[in-house]
């Protein structure tokens, strides 16, 4: 049981690392792109703002989630399926 945690745990930590930096930069790029645009639906066009919101939240889990799945993929870290 203790040698299942471990390996369980080597492989959800770099998985947790690339996530990481992965939601650290979209927040980076939404901020410098989209920042002006939402900030001025979130004062105008609330309804707008909250339907645009969740599409990049939506979105933003659908992307990072491949993205993290092929990177693990490459580096060989991904989990190992269960027959």
């Amino acid at each position: 049981m203790d040698r299942n945690i471990k390996n369980e745990f080597k492989s959800f930590l770099p998985e947790l690392l690339i996530y990481g930096v992965l939601v650290t930069a979209y927040c980076f790029l939404v901020l410098r792109y989209l920042g002006a645009w939402l900030a001025g639906l979130f004062h105008h066009q609330r309804e707008l703002y909250a339907a645009v919101a969740l599409l990049l939240i939506l979105g933003q889990g659908f992307v990072l989630e491949q993205l993290t799945s092929v990177l693990l993929r490459l580096v060989r870290w991904g989990r190992k399926e269960v027959e």
